[in-house]
């Protein structure tokens, strides 16, 4: 087994939330609840990273920085209608999920 960090990032509508992430090129791995009506617990992947969903109260706070390194952030930015801006470290974009949840990302600049 590999040891690796999930982020926990709490969503009001995990199903909402799956929809966005989708045009990040995250797909859903699994969803639990612990019984109908309950709220949902997601995986979402991308490659090898991998975020967790979370309605569950109390789980994460609104409004986290997640930062994600990506081959291609122009790629993002023009799903998004956004444009990249070059930083000494990389080419990146800052975007919102439909809860706050705030996404940095990145393309590493050439040497960095």
């Amino acid at each position: 087994m590999t040891e690796e960090v999930i982020p926990i990032l709490h969503v009001k509508d995990a199903g909402a939330a799956v929809g966005w992430y989708a045009r990040l090129g995250f797909g859903t791995q699994w969803e639990h609840r612990f019984g109908p009506g309950m709220p949902a617990f997601v995986e979402v992947s991308r490659g090898a990273v991998r975020l967790f969903l979370s309605e569950h109260q109390g789980d994460a706070r609104p409004g986290t920085l997640v930062y994600l390194r990506v081959r291609d952030v122009d790629a993002v930015a023009a799903e998004f209608g956004v444009t990249a801006q070059d930083q000494p470290w990389a080419r990146e974009v800052e975007l919102r999920d439909p809860d706050g949840n705030r996404l940095r990302v990145g393309t590493p600049a050439e040497g960095g």
